[in-house]
């Protein structure tokens, strides 16, 4: 039986005086409430209880392990009060792990955050890699394209488009492509990490998918790196467009193809467990969820 069901059980016959009335508060049987005592004492290899048939004594053995066991339970209620304490209230590090392109969105709530929760603190980790949550010991990342890892938890922040562009100077020596499959003919600027490799995808006029087969003279995982090489002119940019929008608004780059937008995405938050998730990280989540609501109108105006 389990031992600390037993404890509580023959805690309650002593207070009650009886094994009747310790059955009724505890919803149990006489028969499950003797056992329970019974497996004490075999377990022990003393009598903790005088039973007769009229009333229940207890030992002078039964008294000192009857102080003995509230006190036990009674610490064991205290500790979980304060583990529900620890789990309502932020408390610890959270180390967070999100994209550099990201970063104008993160920091705000991040500054948020910590201001509301004083306990807390954040190890945030800024980089373009694929990072594997559970062996790092991360607990939350931010990220625009989906894991590749499929056990993990993905929550949808909000929807966001790529936008087709290149700089002018780029047009000044290479026709403007006026169909996707006229791509394979440009130097295309590819980002490591793009969920579908070389094979850039979009939407037709008709709602119809539409993919082509891409190349060109530079790939990396920075989408600063890409940037700048589209402002240089060195080639056609798929590039996010809360990455891109003031470059597209003061005209340094040029928007392509605006019958095909590309395929839409998302920034998610993407943790390892859904159960017992800490409140710190429950917390941070939902604040980044409300601060993104408030950003959605903001990335749908960059790809309008």
């Amino acid at each position: 039986m389990d031992r600390l069901t037993s404890l509580n059980v023959f805690v309650r016959v002593v207070d009650s005086g009886g094994f009747s009335a310790a059955a009724r508060r505890l919803n149990m049987s006489v028969t499950t409430v003797s056992n329970h005592v019974q497996s004490l004492e075999d377990r022990l290899g003393v009598r903790l209880l005088n039973r007769t048939t009229r009333r229940v004594s207890v030992t002078d053995t039964g008294k000192a392990y009857y102080q003995r066991c509230t006190q036990i339970l009674a610490e064991l209620e205290e500790a979980d009060r304060a583990a529900g304490a620890l789990h309502s209230t932020p408390r610890g590090t959270l180390r967070l792990y999100t994209g550099a392109a990201l970063v104008r969105f993160i920091a705000p709530v991040i500054d948020d955050f910590l201001s509301r929760n004083a306990e807390t603190s954040i190890e945030l980790t800024i980089g373009e890699r694929m990072v594997d949550l559970v062996e790092e010991g991360i607990d939350l990342a931010i990220r625009a394209t989906p894991p590749p890892d499929s056990s993990l938890i993905v929550r949808r922040l909000t929807p966001w488009r790529a936008v087709l562009c290149c700089s002018p100077a780029y047009l000044e020596t290479h026709e403007a492509p006026r169909l996707p499959e006229d791509l394979a003919g440009h130097n295309c600027l590819r980002y490591a990490f793009y969920p579908f490799g070389d094979e850039w995808r979009f939407t037709g006029p008709a709602g119809e998918p539409v993919s082509v087969r891409v190349a060109g003279n530079l790939l990396t995982n920075s989408a600063e790196m890409l940037r700048h090489a589209a402002l240089a002119g060195r080639g056609l940019f798929l590039a996010p467009s809360f990455v891109v929008a003031e470059e597209i608004r003061d005209g340094r780059l040029v928007r392509l193809l605006g019958d095909y937008p590309p395929v839409e995405f998302a920034i998610n938050a993407i943790y390892p467990h859904r159960r017992h998730l800490s409140t710190k990280i429950r917390s941070f989540i939902e604040l980044v969820s409300e601060r993104f609501a408030d950003q959605r109108r903001w990335m749908e105006h960059a790809t309008g």
